[in-house]
């Protein structure tokens, strides 16, 4: 069988059948019933007519139940959607239709989406339900299922085969769908094994979204060593800090806005971090003052960060723990290519750049996305000869070390989630006052970059500051909303081509920063 999710499952069950696969509010699973209970599932995915390579979305908080249905979608040949848990029904709705879902997994946090949706898209034949509580009457029970299908033997899809869409935000609006194959998939999560440092005692703990492609190479990475998966709900810095003690947390992986919510909460000082061995963190970059505090307070714990996107599955660099020196220049940095990964700087005529000259960062690898979903203008422009266009600006030091120094993409990424600015300028444009408007990043200690938006009114339109954040609510996830508005009276500049010179609008708000992004 070639290289696939559901291989990765079987090997782990020869190779550790007995040990713990699953932790999850004082229940256990080991490796060996977590393969049955996958292909059981799997089972009843297959009895409910779902064809090879049809689209299986997951909308539902981390639980168990989440990870054996990642693996039963490939175990039953179909493609895993794992959709996001902070978007509204409107985004929800849009990628299912994009992706032509055929069934649902959901909980409880999700059910009313899920029935609405039902409702709503013709091709949703199935909502499958893993929460806690009671199963609705309209859906199936994820229980039932397992119980009541017997184990099928595993697909053979794999290597280059399509094992899921993972959707980001599009640059048009509308969110993309990063199409990635199951070799793509292993490759990055084996690309961070060195460097995570993983055993088979390890105790790896699901802190961030598992919908989130970093924590999905932090779960593959523990899959592929056998060990334990530790899961919470959803992130709240009093449980995690508890399950870091009660739970002997060896291993996570946590975006930098979390991390400073863990130092910053009371009980961090108290929190027996004694088995904590490694934090692995990304998303989006670590301010300096928050990983000097972490050095500070939990110095005996290791720091690795990874450097990538959903198109590399997601991992491009790796800074290891022997590069956390305090005060070290190389802290500013995103670590060198991983054992995988080949990357370049590229000017715009595609030519190399000079040592600490700064282009775009393009990576090609066993990691690289097969495009983008539905979209081959966008695929062609993102993906081309084998390299992904990842839209930052970067340069190489002589060590071999890439720094990222701004964006070229017009996005804002702010507590590790990914913001394109268009989707949150369309929703503040529908508003009836608003005559136009640019969205920016800015510098914020919480979150990194914070969304801001510069609205102009309409002539003799008067509309506050939390009015227009209001209106937007309904329209995009509450993470996209504007953080904070500008009203101007002058035109936005523009260059030559009629595009808005955004580098001119954030250069007062970035002004003493070394990089353009934060």
């Amino acid at each position: 069988m070639a290289i696939s999710l559901q291989g990765m499952i079987e090997r782990a069950a020869r190779c550790n059948p007995n040990g713990e696969c699953l932790r999850y509010q004082e229940s256990s699973r080991s490796w060996l019933q977590v393969k049955n209970r996958i292909a059981s599932l799997a089972g009843a995915l297959k009895r409910l007519k779902l064809n090879e390579s049809d689209r299986v979305a997951i909308l539902s908080l981390n639980c168990s139940n989440y990870y054996e249905a990642m693996f039963a979608i490939p175990w039953a040949g179909c493609c895993a959607v794992p959709l996001n848990t902070r978007w509204v029904l409107a985004e929800n709705e849009y990628a299912m239709k994009d992706a032509d879902v055929r069934a649902v997994f959901f909980d409880d946090a999700f059910t009313e989406q899920v029935r609405l949706m039902q409702a709503s898209l013709q091709n949703l034949c199935s909502a499958i339900y893993i929460g806690d509580k009671e199963c609705p009457e309209w859906a199936l029970s994820m229980e039932e299922l397992i119980a009541e299908h017997k184990a099928i033997p595993a697909s053979d899809r794999g290597g280059d085969d399509m094992a899921g869409i993972f959707y980001t935000g599009g640059t048009t609006g509308f969110p993309k769908g990063v199409m990635q194959s199951h070799r793509a998939i292993w490759a990055s999560a084996m690309s961070a094994l060195p460097e995570f440092r993983l055993q088979r005692e390890s105790r790896y703990l699901h802190a961030a979204p598992m919908f989130h492609m970093a924590d999905l190479a932090g779960s593959m990475s523990t899959t592929l060593t056998c060990s334990t998966h530790v899961i919470v709900q959803s992130f709240d810095p009093a449980k995690v800090l508890k399950l870091i003690q009660s739970e002997r947390i060896t291993h996570t992986l946590i975006v930098p806005a979390m991390i400073k919510m863990l130092l910053n909460h009371p009980d961090a000082c108290n929190t027996d971090v004694s088995s904590l061995e490694m934090i692995l963190y990304g998303a989006s970059p670590m301010p300096a003052a928050t990983l000097q505090q972490c050095m500070d307070m939990w110095p005996n714990v290791g720091l690795v960060q990874a450097y990538g996107q959903t198109e590399l599955a997601p991992i491009a660099t790796l800074l290891p723990m022997a590069d956390h020196v305090k005060g070290g220049d190389l802290l500013r940095s995103a670590g060198r290519p991983s054992s995988i990964s080949d990357i370049r700087c590229v000017r715009e005529d595609g030519s190399d750049c000079d040592l600490g000259e700064a282009g775009e960062v393009i990576v090609r690898g066993p990691q690289t996305m097969i495009g983008y979903w539905n979209k081959p203008d966008q695929t062609e422009k993102a993906l081309r000869d084998g390299w992904v266009y990842t839209g930052d600006a970067g340069y190489f030091s002589e060590t071999g070390h890439l720094y990222i120094v701004d964006r070229v993409k017009d996005m804002v990424v702010t507590g590790g989630e990914n913001v394109f600015t268009t989707e949150v300028e369309n929703a503040v444009m529908s508003h009836n006052a608003v005559q136009d408007v640019a969205v920016i990043g800015i510098p914020s200690e919480q979150w990194g970059e914070a969304v801001h938006a510069i609205v102009i009114l309409k002539p003799e339109a008067t509309v506050s500051e939390e009015e227009i954040i209001s209106h937007c609510r309904d329209r995009i996830a509450g993470y996209k909303l504007p953080k904070s508005i500008t009203f101007r009276t002058e035109p936005l500049p523009l260059s030559g081509a009629g595009k808005v010179l955004k580098t001119e609008l954030r250069k007062i708000y970035w002004q003493g920063q070394e990089r353009q992004v934060n």
